[in-house]
């Protein structure tokens, strides 16, 4: 049915693209919406979650970058999707006798060594998994904004304290950070309200798709709604849109992961306030026209 609606959508959509371009030259500072986010970074361009794809999304214009985190054996926080190291490092080759790879048993220094870039390809050979540490520090010296996944926090029991005890040690817990820079997001619910339970000033979202019944409890605690777009309609962001959240405001829809201009048209006709996406070039060019 998704298909259906966005293959109707599309000709409509592309015929009135003129107003979807901005009144203003968003790259003066001008905020548009819906934002556009790149997905672990620029990660069509360069390998997921590492410091390389920050800087890529930096060097293309992004302001909003998504990332990851989860914790090491030792405790360290670090940036990796995947619950385990298989997938976007070398660990295998590396530790061959530790099977499965899963990250919560590997210690941030055994981490350290692996090559999270060769994957990808060998331009990047050699690239590290950062740590939360290191990838907040990146984001800073862009001035980029973050949207920050807790992944699997069943695994790694209290993650939401120390998650914003690192954020409030790097000095993203000021208001400035707060307000316009920050969002903290999770699959997670109970995970969620943790976190807003802790740091009640933090915006977060609610990965998945709620049915519209429940979405008034989740409102209480998220101030986005974050699905799949492939899941999302017109009926069901307007849903979201006339509830209030935790801060006061419209609860907002970031939509992911779109990676083509004709489906960023649609979703963005659905009037969502993001798209997260892993080529944030051909959404903004597509959206924006530059």
């Amino acid at each position: 049915m998704h298909a259906r609606v966005i293959a109707a959508t599309t000709t409509a959509v592309l015929g009135t693209v003129a107003l979807l371009l901005p009144v203003h030259d968003a790259r003066a500072g001008i905020t548009l919406r819906p934002s556009v986010i790149a997905h672990r970074g620029a990660s069509a361009y360069a390998p997921e979650n590492t410091l390389d794809a920050v800087d890529k999304a930096a060097a293309l214009g992004v302001r909003w970058v998504e990332n990851d985190v989860q914790r090491t054996k030792d405790g360290e926080l670090v940036v990796i999707h995947d619950d385990s190291l298989r997938r976007t490092t070398d660990a295998e080759e590396v530790f061959p006798g530790r099977a499965p790879w899963k990250v919560r048993d590997f210690t941030a220094a055994e981490i350290a060594r692996l090559d999270a870039g060769s994957w990808f390809g060998s331009a990047y050979a050699g690239a590290r998994v950062p740590t939360l540490k290191e990838y907040l520090e990146r984001v800073e010296q862009h001035h980029q904004k973050l949207l920050l996944e807790i992944k699997n926090p069943e695994l790694y029991p209290g993650v939401e304290q120390q998650t914003l005890e690192l954020l409030n040690n790097e000095g993203w817990l000021d208001r400035r950070h707060r307000t316009n820079r920050l969002i903290v997001q999770s699959f997670s619910a109970d995970s969620l309200r943790t976190v807003h339970e802790l740091e009640p000033a933090v915006k977060t979202g609610l990965l998945g798709m709620p049915a519209v019944a429940d979405l008034p409890r989740f409102a209480v605690f998220a101030d986005l709604i974050n699905p799949s777009y492939a899941s999302l309609s017109p009926a069901y962001v307007s849903a979201v849109h006339a509830l209030t959240g935790p801060h006061g405001t419209p609860v907002k829809v970031f939509a992911w992961t779109v990676d083509d201009a004709v489906t960023a048209l649609a979703v963005s006709a659905y009037d969502v306030d993001g798209v997260i996406t892993d080529k944030p070039d051909v959404v903004r060019r597509a959206l924006y026209g530059y």
